[in-house]
């Protein structure tokens, strides 16, 4: 069902479910702790009543912390009540987390205590902030609220419909390069594009989400997706306890990126020579079925290579500009080569070799960034940066990034992602970073660290350049790679484990 409204999403939802489990949430190493629809409708209109109590309702108000259920009851308290949720990366340094609290105009900080060292600075560096909020504290202290007992004392219900084309959120783009942007996205940018497409979900699936609470690709699909259907949302508490956690949720469907995908890949390519039935069972459980791919690249093979094991993944395409998902491959329509099928609610061009894309999911603009808006926004087409095409099916095809292109001496135009996955085919290769350099190609390679232990590597920059020679053979002559870097550790990345370039 098309919702406008993040509100309507919920409300639906609990009118359908409400007595049963919407999340579950480990409160020990082997126990888990639920909380219905109702619970969650009734907490987060509490929270709502204590914003406006608080004299906040309509602010900004910023979150920042794990996944945990009173992320989340700030998340839907804040945009229920028609004020602005800014999330914040948790892995930020805490200076720049005070620095978007001010360029978000933030009023409200509401966070988690492993990130007290935020709360601590922004109560010198943020001199518009308000109210400060702490998710774990339970009594009220000199500058800091306790979030249950606020809650508590603010109890009520909150009967508020905000406009579909009320903003909603602003979220701070992960850039890969340059500056992070403020998007700002309405009610009915993000809660359309959560429910446009008809994925045939059975409801009250149970999936268990992964990726970083902040990021519109885990908030949009996990959480809004999660929720319109009625889903039971089990909190991943640590990526170093996914195979742990798995096992205890026993989750139907996971949302990972290509990095979580290609790990798993590795573990389960160690246990081949078992029949692949017992690997599936023994790794993710009989009832697991599917994941959904999106935040990069996946090489096609890993859709063939799960398939031995009778798990579905659908790989997605989106930015945070478009709230943020463009395309999706439906289970049973799945080309590899292809990002996915358009979503019903965008259109998609070819200028310039750059894709365009227009819909209810593209953003307002940038905050307070009006050349940057002008810039990427043009007639209501959002630049995507992306270069592909979409052909007559919908189908959407990617070759690079637009501002990444490597233009050759002789005015040839080579996209590095493509050389990028080229050499990630062999398993020496860990990361990979292509450029210019000098005048030439290079490639900058960190080695799989796991497999150079495993195969005894010694001269493992040799064995890089034989990687290179090989690829080299069947390059075309503007494609081929002339230099080679090796690296002794990962390279810099975003949260959403995508390499930083510059």
């Amino acid at each position: 069902m098309l919702c406008s409204t993040v509100r309507g999403i919920l409300v639906s939802t609990e009118e359908k479910y409400g007595p049963e489990d919407a999340i579950r949430y480990k409160v020990s190493k082997n126990e888990v702790a639920s909380k219905t629809y109702t619970q969650l409708k009734k907490d987060s209109e509490s929270f709502s009543c204590a914003l406006r109590d608080l004299g906040e309702q309509g602010s900004h108000i910023a979150v920042i912390g794990m996944t945990s259920y009173e992320w989340l009851v700030t998340y839907f308290g804040t945009v229920d009540s028609g004020s602005v949720v800014v999330p914040l990366d948790v892995n930020l340094p805490a200076e720049d987390v005070c620095d978007l609290i001010v360029r978000s105009d933030s009023t409200v900080l509401v966070y988690d205590e492993a990130r007290k060292d935020v709360a601590a600075l922004a109560g010198e560096r943020c001199p518009q902030l308000r109210v400060i909020v702490s998710m774990q504290q339970e009594e009220h202290g000199e500058r800091t609220y306790a979030f249950w007992k606020l809650l508590g004392e603010h109890k009520g219900s909150f009967d508020y419909m905000p406009g579909p084309d009320q903003l909603c959120t602003i979220m701070f783009t992960s850039g890969t390069t340059g500056k992070s942007k403020g998007v700002m996205l309405t009610h009915r940018n993000v809660a359309e594009n959560a429910t446009c497409l008809d994925m045939k979900i059975p409801e009250r699936i149970v999936i268990m989400t992964v990726l970083p609470i902040h990021h519109a690709y885990c908030l949009s699909m996990d959480i809004l997706k999660g929720v319109s259907l009625g889903a039971v949302i089990c909190i991943n508490d640590s990526l170093m306890r996914v195979a742990k956690n798995i096992k205890l949720f026993k989750p139907e469907m996971i949302l990972m990126v290509p990095l979580m995908i290609e790990t798993m890949a590795k573990k389960l390519e160690e246990a081949s020579l078992l029949p692949a039935k017992i690997v599936k069972n023994q790794v993710f459980g009989k009832q697991f079925h599917t994941i959904c791919s999106g935040g990069a690249y996946l090489d096609p093979k890993y859709i063939e290579m799960f398939k031995k094991y009778d798990i579905v993944i659908q790989q997605g395409y989106g930015m945070t500009e478009c709230s943020p998902v463009i395309s999706i491959s439906q289970r049973w329509n799945i080309r590899s080569d292809s990002v996915g099928q358009l979503v019903p609610n965008c259109e998609a061009k070819t200028v310039d070799g750059e894709l365009w894309v227009k819909g209810s999911s593209v953003m307002q603009g940038y905050y307070k960034m009006p050349e940057e808006t002008a810039e990427t926004l043009e007639d209501g087409w959002l630049k995507t940066g992306d270069l592909g095409y979409v052909d007559e099916e919908g189908f959407v095809y990617l070759t690079g990034r637009k501002k990444n292109l490597i233009i050759t001496k002789n005015g040839e135009n080579v996209s590095p992602e493509e050389l990028e996955n080229a050499l990630s085919a062999s398993r020496l290769v860990g990361e990979v970073l292509v450029r210019e350099k000098g005048g030439v190609i290079e490639a900058e390679i960190y080695p799989d660290q796991d497999y150079v232990k495993k195969k005894k590597v010694k001269d493992v920059r040799a064995a890089l350049q034989e990687v290179i020679d090989g690829y080299n053979k069947t390059a075309a002559p503007q494609k081929k790679i002339y230099s080679l870097v090796v690296r002794d550790k990962e390279f810099e990345k975003t949260t959403t484990r995508k390499i930083k370039r510059f």
